[in-house]
């Protein structure tokens, strides 16, 4: 359930998934060095270093290939996430004004619809300020991810509210439009709800890592005991951590560094508020 910390605690884990790739890559290539300083000297000529780098270029390239298209996909996936929080901002707002359009009688489903826009700020993004709405529902016990009974029933008492009024003759076209917004508005609801699922899973996550680790190791044993090369190896581990952290952080879409904002959510609900 989500609290006041939520985020602060994603945060916190996300920020230590990224200690803990660079923990890992750094410990597997340390351990390659002190495998280098172990092993016999015959252990180390020429003909079994070559294999060991014939070995590690076919690790790297399936490793390369691997983060590429989980970093592109988790791009896709927060890019589309961001834009279906966009669309079903602009959608809500929308349907706002179709509900203006027919009249005062549509006051108080009108209320409920702001007070469903503040929560759903209020509950997605607890680290922020809450709006202040009149009569919104209490947030702090309401699930991030996934769907919640309290939002959904205020969604649906809108939805009632519009398949039951009745308006004059020459509002009829209105409110046809209104049913057909809020018929986008569920689509747009149930596509943001399914956003929150990232493409990842951490068993997968835990093979790549568990790969780079093996990368890491055979780079250990193949560079020199020369100070250029434990830079550059230590670069090459602060790098490849820094591209596991940014695939575990987009697939969170609304924690960490690159979450989405509540900007377009408040931009609707001003709007509703004129």
């Amino acid at each position: 359930m989500a609290g006041p910390d939520r985020p602060s605690r994603g945060d916190a884990m996300e920020i230590l998934s990224g200690f803990g790739f660079l923990t890992l890559f750094g410990l597997s290539a340390l351990a390659g060095i002190a495998l280098r300083m172990w092993l016999p000297e015959e252990h180390l000529s020429k003909e079994n270093m070559e294999a060991v780098r014939l070995v590690t270029g076919l690790l790297v390239t399936f490793a390369a290939l691997v983060l590429s298209l989980q970093l592109s996909t988790a791009r896709s996936a927060f890019d589309s996430a961001n834009r279906n929080r966009s669309l079903y901002a602009a959608e809500l707002a929308r349907l706002d004004q179709c509900l203006r359009n027919l009249g005062p009688n549509l006051a108080p489903t009108r209320q409920i619809l702001s007070r469903y826009v503040a929560a759903v700020i209020a509950s997605t993004w607890p680290a922020e300020p809450a709006p202040s709405v009149a009569g919104m529902p209490d947030t702090r016990r309401m699930s991030v991810r996934g769907e919640d009974a309290v939002l959904a029933g205020m969604l649906n008492e809108v939805g009632l509210a519009i398949d039951t009024t009745a308006p004059a003759p020459d509002l009829s076209p209105v409110l046809q439009r209104c049913r057909a917004d809020y018929a986008r508005v569920q689509e747009s609801r149930w596509a943001v709800i399914e956003d929150t699922n990232g493409p990842q899973s951490g068993l997968f996550l835990g093979i790549i890592s568990f790969w780079l680790a093996l990368v890491f190791l055979s780079f250990g044993l193949q560079v020199p005991r020369r100070r250029v090369s434990g830079i550059v190896l230590a670069i090459g581990v602060v790098s490849v951590a820094s591209v596991m952290f940014v695939i575990v952080d987009l697939a969170l879409p609304y924690q960490g560094l690159f979450g989405i904002r509540s900007l377009a959510m408040r931009e609707a609900l001003a709007d509703m508020s004129r």
